[in-house]
This record gives structure tokens, sequence and C-alpha cells, in this order.
């Protein structure tokens, strides 16, 4: 199996966020990092909170990751997806982001991966850093 089709891990988000341009990491509560793009967060591992639980045991997730995205919309196409790993709560309501579980990351190829941490970043970089990776990677 490719590289970029095999399934993701957890390092992929570590490696492919920080691989981003202009990243620095910050941590948050619980030394949880947090990569930014001109001060923005673009990606995080967020902790348990009550907002995000098992459905049957009623246990905070300990593993939840937020992605930002483009749009609303980009947001609904993946949340209204059955099948998709990715979901949100109440309380991103009318926030341009994700989320995923990292028990359930294996659900994506690293590609989709990539492509995702790439959406966030860009969704978050000045127009100028956006611009300017988009022309080296050939994507205008």
């Amino acid at each position: 199996m490719a590289a970029g089709h095999r399934r993701a891990r957890v390092e992929d988000v570590h490696d492919l966020a920080a691989g981003m341009p202009h990243v620095t990491v910050d941590h948050g509560t619980g030394d949880n990092p947090v990569y930014q793009v001109g001060g923005k967060s673009f990606v995080f591992f967020r902790n348990p909170r009550p907002d995000a639980t098992d459905p049957e045991t009623g246990e905070r997730y300990p593993d939840v990751i937020v992605f930002w995205v483009p749009s609303e919309a980009d947001k609904q196409a993946l949340v209204r997806d059955e099948a998709s790993p990715f979901f949100t709560t109440p309380h991103f309501d009318g926030h341009p982001s994700v989320l995923l579980r990292a028990s359930r990351i294996g659900d994506l190829t690293r590609q989709e991966l990539a492509e995702l941490v790439q959406d966030a970043w860009l969704s978050r970089a000045s127009a100028r850093r956006a611009k300017a990776w988009l022309d080296a990677h050939a994507m205008t």
C-alpha cells in the first residue's frame, strides 16, 4: 500500500500540521498541542469536555481532535455523511470546524488526512501565505 493510501495515524496529524509553512505549536490546557498559523489555530487536540461524550456510557471522549474547515458547507458535508468519522457538537454550532476522535483516525487514509490538514491551514492562513502555498503546489 502506497504511503498516501495507508491508514492515517495520530502521528500523521502532528507531522502534517507541523510541516505546513509558518506553523507554531502552542500548548493548551493539559499540554495538548495547538497548531497555529499567524497566531490562528487550525488543528488542536482537545481536552475531554462534557459536550463530547460516549452516548452509551456518558464518559467524556479523551481523544478529540479539532480541524478548521473552509466553510459551513464543508463542515456539513463531512458531518452529515453517516459513514464519516467526523462529528460536531452544539458547542461548535456556527464554528467552521469538525471533530474527529483519534481512535477513528484510521477510518481515513493518510492522503485524506493530509487534505484535511491542508484545508484547515488554508482556512486560517493569511491570503498572502495561502496564495504562496497554493502557487507552490500548483493549486490555484
